[in-house]
């Protein structure tokens, strides 16, 4: 037969080709699209969202939280760099580490700026914020690799609509930069789902915030525990990985702090003995044992507080290592008589993971619950970020004409108010003769130990006129709450001062906080020599 015969014939024997239909698989097509979405990263628009609302988070925190987001920070750097005050600002009980950050943008910006007050006062804070920022995004792609885009928005949301996130990402705190060092060490943590897991990094970015806050290590220790407990090269993870980030982490702060110090201090273990050991925190304040519970982590949830509770009761099984890593950590801090709101900050990062997965899984009432939450926290947080403690902020500007004015050098301002109530120098940047109220806590042990504040707050009319018994030592300026006005009334008016400027300061006055600052200036020309300043160590 010809070839093309049998060709053809071949060809007729073969049965026809079948031609599969396109037909949509809903089982491999939605499983297919949760493991793209689990391994996408996160969108551009979603950072330049979260870059744009913390910039403008920035600029709407006005007001003052504690003494902390300056004396352990921005004065600290300031000194770094300008050489003035001429007294150690730092304590050995922190570290030079944190306030390096902020050294290095002053350093910077007296090199192109050429001393701009705005922008040396502005700058670190629009970089915190933008760190907040980019910690946002973070979490959002932890929850996406976990679950999906849809759970990772709406714990997005949840975390840029927290009220007390608002209030504190942007602040030069220890507090805040543990808390975004938590976010991106938990976003490389091996938990089971995470396609991102790499213990060197996140080993790294927890023994950072450590360096920075020791007490950093609390939250962790869970979190360290269930890692190493399933761990199956154990060995390795002991001393490939955490020994060499230990040695490498710590040897670097004890090299900066030796730099600064001029000793070999290792600030990690004082800030444990002081805080933790001893107790010592107490001098700042106490409460009851249950106060995490009832009123500090109710108070930093806010509206989210129904959402976390019903988040929790819905979340898998492989959340309850966050969830357990909340109650430890408000365990723990409740055995400390001293407790504050930002201490339990770096746990709302967790909590916010709970809230966006109950907001998920609403379902009729899921638009009704977003609007909730955004409007609910609005008002916390316009009103403590521009009302609430603003006074002792708007007062450094007031301040701070002093330097322009051609009577700088004859100006001595003396703060007499509760101790690190306002920022120092970081805020007025011009070496204008400054001083305050003195309150470092008692590390000596003296059992009968009173501070100068405390003295001054017993008797301040006896210790103003004890104080300045001879009007060559009088100061040009006095800043004070309006509360004390009346008690040194005669004083002020003794010794020629007037009041140029009251400044509002909160609504809720409390104790020695009064509603008001008083500015008062002497009538006087000041022609008479001037002492020197000493500034306390904090």
């Amino acid at each position: 037969m010809p070839r093309r015969g049998r060709a053809g014939a071949l060809r007729a024997l073969m049965p026809e080709a079948v031609r599969l239909r396109k037909r949509r698989s809903v089982l491999y097509s939605s499983a297919g699209g949760a493991a793209a979405q689990r391994g996408a990263a996160a969108p551009a628009p979603l950072l330049a969202l979260a870059l744009a609302l913390r910039t403008l988070n920035c600029f709407l925190v006005q007001t003052s939280f504690v003494p902390d987001e300056y004396w352990q920070s921005l004065e600290v750097a300031h000194r770094m760099v300008f050489k003035y005050p001429s007294r150690a600002l730092s304590s050995c009980l922190r570290g030079y580490s944190y306030p390096l950050i902020f050294a290095s943008m002053y350093k910077a910006l007296q090199l192109l700026a050429k001393d701009n007050v705005q922008l040396l006062i502005w700058v670190p804070r629009i970089a915190q914020a933008v760190l907040a920022a980019f910690a946002d995004v973070q979490l959002y792609s932890l929850v996406q690799h976990l679950e999906n885009s849809e759970t990772a928005k709406f714990v997005f949301f949840c975390q840029l609509c927290s009220w007390f996130t608002w209030y504190s990402c942007t602040r030069t705190l220890t507090n805040t930069m543990e808390t975004i060092l938590t976010i991106f060490a938990l976003s490389y943590y091996p938990i089971k789902g995470s396609k991102m897991e790499n213990s060197c990094k996140y080993l790294a970015l927890v023994a950072l915030a450590i360096v920075i806050r020791p007490t950093a290590v609390i939250p962790w220790i869970p979190l360290v525990f269930s890692h190493f407990l399933q761990e199956q090269r154990k060995a390795d993870l002991i001393l490939h990985v955490c020994i060499p980030v230990g040695l490498v982490t710590v040897g670097t702060s004890l090299i900066i702090d030796r730099v600064f110090f001029g000793e070999w201090v290792l600030v990690q273990l004082n800030f444990l003995k002081f805080n933790v050991l001893q107790n010592l925190g107490t001098f700042y304040g106490s409460h009851p044992w249950h106060w995490y519970f009832t009123q500090g982590l109710p108070v930093i949830l806010g509206p989210h507080l129904p959402f976390f509770i019903h988040g929790c009761a819905l979340a898998p099984r492989r959340y309850h290592i966050f969830l357990l890593t909340v109650i430890w950590t408000a365990l723990v801090y409740s055995t400390l008589s001293h407790k504050e709101f930002r201490f339990i900050y770096p746990i709302l990062p967790f909590c916010m993971i709970f809230c966006g997965y109950s907001l998920k899984h609403l379902k009729a009432w899921k638009k009704t619950a977003a609007s909730f939450l955004l409007l609910s926290n609005l008002v916390p947080a316009l009103y403590t970020g521009l009302v609430h403690q603003r006074g002792t902020l708007d007062v450094m500007s007031h301040i701070q004409q002093l330097c322009n004015s051609s009577q700088q050098s004859q100006a001595f301002v003396f703060i007499l108010m509760p101790c690190h109530s306002t920022p120092f120098y970081s805020h007025v940047h011009c070496p204008l003769k400054m001083r305050f109220l003195q309150c470092p806590p008692n590390l000596t042990g003296s059992e009968n130990y009173v501070d100068e504040a405390d003295v001054f707050y017993s008797n301040p009319l006896g210790w103003l006129n004890k104080e300045f018994y001879n009007d060559t030592l009088l100061p040009s300026h006095l800043i004070l709450f309006n509360v004390l006005e009346q008690e040194i009334s005669s004083f002020l008016a003794l010794r020629g001062y007037e009041k140029t400027a009251t400044v509002f300061h909160t609504h809720v006055p409390q104790g020695r906080v009064g509603s008001h600052i008083s500015i008062y200036s002497r009538t006087t020309e000041m022609n008479y020599p001037r002492r020197s300043v000493s500034t306390p160590q904090t």
